[in-house]
């Protein structure tokens, strides 16, 4: 049950990892077409950015803690709590 925790946590923290590159793409399209960009950085040492570092790294921090909260708090909501739809269905004795 351990492993399938880890799992389950490392995949919710990618997950988030994944939504703040989404979110990090919306937020310098707006900066660029808001602003006069005149300097690009690199990300993650490839590729430019017009955002400042500190803002690219912070939103890969935030992606990642609220990926891992996430996870956190649908494992309890899912297999402690089990609150889960499948439970509720079983439960029933519907096991289609």
């Amino acid at each position: 049950m351990r492993v399938k925790k880890m799992i389950y946590i490392s995949l919710s923290s990618l997950l988030g990892i994944m939504i703040s590159y989404i979110f990090h793409a919306a937020i310098e399209i707006s900066y660029i077409n808001s602003t006069d960009v005149t300097k690009w950085y690199k990300h993650l040492g490839v590729g430019s950015c017009a955002l400042p570092p500190y803002i690219q790294y912070g939103l890969l921090a935030i992606g990642a803690v609220g990926g891992v909260m996430v996870g956190f708090h649908w494992w309890r909501i899912v297999y402690i709590e089990k609150r889960h739809w499948w439970f509720k269905k079983r439960l029933n004795g519907n096991n289609n």
